[in-house]
């Protein structure tokens, strides 16, 4: 009686076992299933992403086998999106450059051509003569000058180009810098006021790229603003230098304020008349790259003020 009951258990329990192993089975099968399911839509997905659709996203939930890697796939097709965008604005960018350097070199070099021409045979003579070699050297910096700003933009925006920064003392270095400037502002009878305080202001800079940014805001009065005054300064305040280089010329409008510092940007034609677009975009990215800020304000016909704003250098422990 006794072995009857034992062997009714170990029946029991051999149909629990395989009633579980059953389900257990047909689980697995539906998992199986569901797993390749989704890897067959991830491979017709990936083949779309192939053909160029890159805006494409493999949907999974957090518990599923499969997220992980279909998270992961994501995240690489959502930085090879970025790359293509970044490559079409690259490439939209060089195209801009390549037609504004066709009109603004052509321009000044047909002039060129045409001065010269008139003085080798001899259409023009005397006094008529020196005036047309003079604007054809004047025609031939204007080349020169949109040429180096373009090898700049360029150099700028390639790894060719490298920084050195270190803690400089930026009042002296100002000083040195607008000592090349004092003859060209009284040669342009542009009237100057220049504020830069005795003390020590140690920033960390690189001096190279510091004197293309001064160079090229003060150019930029010099040339398109028709300003009769020019104002630059520097101050310390809290943890920062500002540096201000202001003008009481035309101003800038404010419909062209919020582009100034876009590249190829123009503002109005009677500051654009002469000028590449790129002269303020690189002085943007000079300042950012070393860790500083620029602003403008203007009121057009009364002031515009650029600002620059660097972090003071941290003092050396005592």
């Amino acid at each position: 009686m006794e072995r009857m009951y034992i062997n009714q258990g170990l029946f029991i329990v051999l149909c629990i076992v395989a009633v579980i192993g059953v389900v257990s089975s047909l689980l697995l099968l539906r998992k199986t299933h569901n797993v390749r399911k989704k890897l067959n839509n991830i491979s017709d997905t990936l083949d779309d992403i192939a053909q160029g659709n890159s805006n494409l996203k493999i949907l999974a939930k957090p518990s599923d086998m499969t997220s992980a890697i279909c998270y992961q796939i994501n995240d690489i097709i959502y930085n090879f999106r970025e790359q293509i965008i970044d490559l079409k604005k690259a490439e939209e960018t060089n195209k801009q450059l390549m037609t504004s350097l066709s009109h603004d070199v052509r321009t000044p070099l047909t002039t060129l051509i045409g001065y010269l021409d008139a003085v080798q045979k001899g259409i023009v003579s005397g006094a008529e003569r020196e005036e047309y070699i003079e604007i054809a050297r004047k025609r031939a910096h204007d080349m020169k000058e949109y040429v180096d700003m373009l090898f700049e933009w360029f150099k700028l925006n390639s790894s060719e180009e490298t920084f050195t920064v270190r803690k400089t003392e930026l009042a002296e270095l100002t000083r040195n810098l607008l000592k090349d400037w004092i003859p060209i502002f009284e040669s342009s009878s542009l009237d100057y006021d220049i504020d830069i305080p005795d003390k020590r202001i140690e920033i960390p800079l690189d001096t190279g790229a510091y004197a293309r940014i001064l160079n090229n805001l003060i150019q930029n009065v010099v040339t398109h603003s028709r300003a009769k005054h020019i104002q630059i300064s520097a101050s310390v305040l809290d943890k920062y230098v500002m540096i201000t280089i202001a003008d009481d010329g035309g101003g800038i409008s404010k419909q062209d304020l919020p582009h100034i510092f876009e590249r190829l940007y123009k503002c109005d034609k009677s500051r654009s008349a002469k000028g590449s677009g790129l002269g303020l975009s690189i002085v943007q990215q000079l300042v950012t790259r070393m860790g500083g800020k620029i602003t403008v304000t203007s009121e057009p016909g009364k002031q515009t003020e650029f600002t620059i704003q660097f972090h003071l250098a941290a003092e050396s422990p005592c």
